[in-house]
């Protein structure tokens, strides 16, 4: 299995390709628009501008930024992919309250989607979760 660097384009098309094989068998997250602004890529100079967007019923991930977003989060590299791919909240929650992540807008919205995130007991939610870190390079 080819392993993607977090966040590249190889590796935000085969996320989504794991996420499609999972339609239906997930729930509908809350409704999110969220922008997201990462530093430090091992790939790219400037910052990376990607954005989620559950407002199509799932969770969709990609490159650059909404128009009209509730929220914007900025981060580090290495604090991202702990959150999104390692989904390590408590790392999370320290980076936050070491100002590694800033967040912009409406929180509550953001709040809502980690509140309405499958339990760690979701067989689906732990197989998708478990299949990001093996498309995810070290």
């Amino acid at each position: 299995m080819a392993k993607h660097q977090f966040l590249s384009e190889e590796w935000i098309t085969e996320a989504r390709s794991i996420r499609d094989e999972y339609v239906g068998d997930i729930p509908t997250p809350p409704l999110l628009r969220m922008n997201i602004v990462v530093t430090d890529t091992p790939f790219a100079e400037d910052a990376l501008h990607a954005h989620i967007d559950t407002s199509g019923g799932s969770i969709d991930l990609d490159h650059g930024h909404l128009d009209r977003a509730d929220v914007t989060v900025a981060t580090d590299y290495a604090t991202s992919k702990k959150l999104f791919v390692e989904q390590d909240s408590q790392a999370a929650m320290m980076a936050f309250m070491e100002g590694k992540i800033r967040v912009q807008g409406d929180l509550s919205k953001l709040m809502a989607l980690q509140a309405g995130a499958p339990s760690g007991a979701d067989g689906t939610a732990r197989d998708v979760a478990r299949r990001i870190k093996d498309i995810t390079a070290d």
